[in-house]
């Protein structure tokens, strides 16, 4: 979704009509239409990795997202499409596939969706070379980095602090799991909170789902404790005070670890999902040896946050090597390179439709 919302963002003054689709259940359309994007939607399930049972439905639903993309392509006569991967995207690459296709690719190392986006894709973008092996070298690969939303802009940090009711008497701990949440980390978290909140000002990101069950423990934490704690669902707006505010983070290893930390110079404690595909391992792992970040596993976070983070603070030169290490991966015109890449598209497939109709 950030990605997609940030190269939006990018061509919006670009492009004389931008459409958006995506899946028909789902937080996409909420978010999407917050930003005044026009939406569309169509059905689409996954096929890769799939059990029997669920196949011919999911196959279905792949034929009648064909069908609805096709309908969508003979009303709307884009130029270029965009992906930015899932398998939402497969119906609508099968229906315009003599339609330019721009792929930006955000992981490291692409999933099955993404890989089978690459054989219809004119250009591929990446986040960093190191992916550029996992796919074809006839295909044109060009590295642009994470494209990061305009509204996360880098604050001033006392002023952001002030906006978060933070102090200056404590480091501060940004723990985010992603507009969802991450109920392994909540739950490490919670069985860690009191001692963790002696030492730093926290400012926990739960997700929807976990945030009622999480906020009920504020009422049996020591009154001088109980300040310390800043807890939210999910921050929208507020996100650039959250980012700006932080010593180190505490997350997850998706996609956006890999822009958004570097973009704020954000040293990372990083635990990627472990009941996935290992893309976020391969993120994490990366950060981890560009001396960014540091990787604990998620069945070891209980045990290992509070010694890793008394390591951290304890040596404030690896705390500083790790946020200049981190600030170095930055690509602040990832959004407008990517940006070029779809308006470059767009032009060589309308002078093509200009040749062919004269």
């Amino acid at each position: 979704m950030n990605p997609a919302l940030s190269i939006q963002q990018a061509l919006a003054d670009r492009m004389d009509a931008i459409l958006w689709v995506g899946g028909i259940s789902g937080m996409e359309a909420d978010l999407v239409s917050r930003q005044h994007i026009p939406f569309q939607s169509i059905p689409a399930a996954g096929i890769h990795g799939v059990g029997l049972k669920s196949l011919p439905g999911n196959l279905l639903k792949l034929v009648q997202g064909v069908s609805a993309s096709t309908k969508i392509i003979r009303e709307f006569h884009p130029d270029v499409l965009l992906f930015t991967g899932g398998y939402i995207a497969v119906p609508m690459a099968l229906a315009g596939r003599r339609i330019p296709q721009v792929l930006y690719v955000p992981d490291i190392e692409p999933g099955q969706a993404l890989k089978g986006l690459a054989q219809f894709a004119s250009v591929i973008a990446l986040t960093v070379k190191e992916s550029q092996k996992f796919f074809p070298k006839k295909k044109q690969l060009v590295v642009t980095g994470y494209p990061v939303r305009k509204e996360l802009q880098k604050l001033d940090r006392s002023t952001a602090r002030q906006q978060m009711g933070l102090t200056d008497a404590l480091p501060v701990l940004l723990i985010v799991g992603g507009s969802k949440g991450a109920r392994l980390i909540n739950q490490a978290v919670r069985q860690v909170l009191p001692e963790l909140l002696r030492e730093f000002q926290v400012i926990h990101l739960t997700g929807a789902l976990d945030y009622p069950e999480i906020h009920s423990q504020l009422s049996s934490l020591p009154a001088e404790l109980a300040p310390h704690y800043h807890i939210y669902p999910y921050l929208h707006e507020a996100m650039a005070d959250a980012f700006s505010s932080a010593d180190l983070v505490l997350s997850r290893a998706g996609a956006s670890t890999l822009g958004e930390l570097p973009h704020y110079g954000l040293p990372a404690i990083l635990v990627p999902y472990p009941f996935a595909w290992r893309y976020q391992k391969v993120n994490a792992d990366f950060l981890a040896a560009k001396g960014a970040a540091v990787v604990i596993e998620n069945s070891n976070l209980a045990e290992q946050v509070m010694p890793t983070l008394h390591q951290l603070f304890s040596n404030p030169q690896r705390l500083d090597s790790m946020q200049k290490a981190m600030a170095s991966l930055a690509c602040p015109d990832a959004a407008e390179k990517i940006s070029d890449l779809v308006i470059a598209q767009a032009n060589r497939h309308a002078v093509e439709r200009q040749v062919n109709h004269d």
